[in-house]
């Protein structure tokens, strides 16, 4: 930029010595320099502090490594590399019969532990009619036994007591026997019923248990057959048949590049940052698209830099020099970028004009539409 402007104003002075024929003398040379020391040193500045540009702009793109949520061998990769698919497109499939047989299993011990857990509440059932059916026979027996002893009371231990001390004793015994027979029934019922009421939210602890491990069985069944997570593409494909995929975070099988979102950004001089605000009007010059200027505004300014950043480790924090670092700044593009077939991490110059010293924005952009030009000087070979 400040050679451009050296060299526009260095053809406005030839301009003025040759058709206006100013004296060519040590005061009009030494006024000249200084002149255009002065001018194009306030220009660049003003501009830089008020209508801030950067070469350092990308187009941001989101991409995941997919990894399989379970492992298995791989049976079909109907995606070819770089094609568009739709959200919920097969990525590749696992062979589904480990996954197949786990649930079968599942269901099979669900069903059985639910026959268990009916059992178990006719069996509670039986040890409550048990208690009851105890409880009435320690009742008779112990009747049988008060009258008996009532009876003999009565005669007062004389000859004609109308039973015999082994009968008293005997229904004494009989109604003894029936009292633990109750106890016993009772116990026996306060286990069924421990083992019935075994539940939780009102369900059985062990179907609970198996309904969950059918639910994670048939969760592993869907996971053997991965979709796409969003519109996209998969980057890439080196995933083929009889290959066995493996859920290691570290080893993924494939990256897939997300379409439905991207981030411009660009990275700009602290300083130059001072009255940026969203809303500016932003220009963007892409290198792949030489010539043209697009129209964007700024959305939002980042108000961390990288270079700030804490993380908890075991080193001290060193006191030597860093980088002065860059703000970042979100930009949205306009509907003139879309027309363009714009690649992922496409670079781009960005000039932003704020509402101080609007009157210099535009050598800004014509100085942006310059470098835009110079996008067609393209030497690889």
């Amino acid at each position: 930029m400040t050679t451009l402007l050296c060299l526009l104003y260095a053809a406005l002075c030839i301009v003025a010595f040759r058709l206006l024929r100013l004296p060519v003398n040590q005061w009009t040379l030494t006024t000249t320099v200084l002149g255009g020391v002065v001018l194009i040193g306030g220009i660049v500045i003003a501009m830089n502090y008020n209508h801030p540009f950067t070469s350092e702009a990308r187009l941001y793109f989101y991409a995941t490594p997919i990894s399989p949520a379970v492992n298995g061998q791989v049976v079909d990769v109907p995606v070819a590399p770089n094609t568009h698919v739709k959200k919920g497109d097969v990525l590749f499939r696992l062979d589904p019969r480990p996954f197949e047989y786990a649930l079968a299993h599942r269901k099979a011990a669900l069903a059985k532990a639910q026959q268990d857990a009916l059992e178990r509440q006719a069996a509670l059932k039986a040890a409550n009619a048990a208690v009851d059916g105890a409880r009435d026979s320690r009742d008779r027996a112990k009747d049988d036994y008060d009258r008996h002893a009532t009876a003999n009371a009565r005669a007062g231990g004389k000859g004609d007591a109308p039973f015999s001390e082994a009968e008293v004793v005997n229904r004494r015994d009989l109604y003894l026997a029936a009292e633990s027979a109750l106890a016993s029934a009772a116990a026996q019922a306060d286990q069924a019923r421990l083992a019935a009421n075994a539940q939780i939210g009102g369900i059985d602890t062990t179907v609970a248990q198996l309904e969950a491990e059918v639910a994670r069985a048939e969760f592993d069944l869907e996971q053997s057959v991965y979709r796409a997570p969003t519109d996209g593409y998969a980057a890439q494909v080196f995933l083929h048949p009889g290959m066995m995929a493996v859920s290691l975070p570290l080893r993924p099988v494939m990256t897939f590049v997300h379409t439905d979102r991207r981030v411009f950004a660009a990275a700009f001089n602290q300083l130059s940052l001072e009255r940026v605000a969203a809303g500016d009007e932003a220009e963007i010059s892409f290198a792949a698209v030489p010539g043209q200027v697009f129209r964007g505004t700024v959305k939002t300014v980042v108000e961390t830099m990288a270079t700030g950043q804490l993380e908890p480790s075991g080193t001290l924090l060193a006191p030597d020099r860093q980088a002065p670092g860059r703000m970042i700044t979100v930009i949205d593009l306009g509907e003139e970028a879309a027309a363009y077939n714009l690649p992922g991490g496409a670079t781009a110059e960005v000039a932003v004009y704020t509402k101080s010293m609007a009157a210099l924005a535009i050598i800004r952009r014509i100085l942006l539409r310059m470098r835009a030009w110079e996008n067609y000087l393209v030497f690889d070979r």
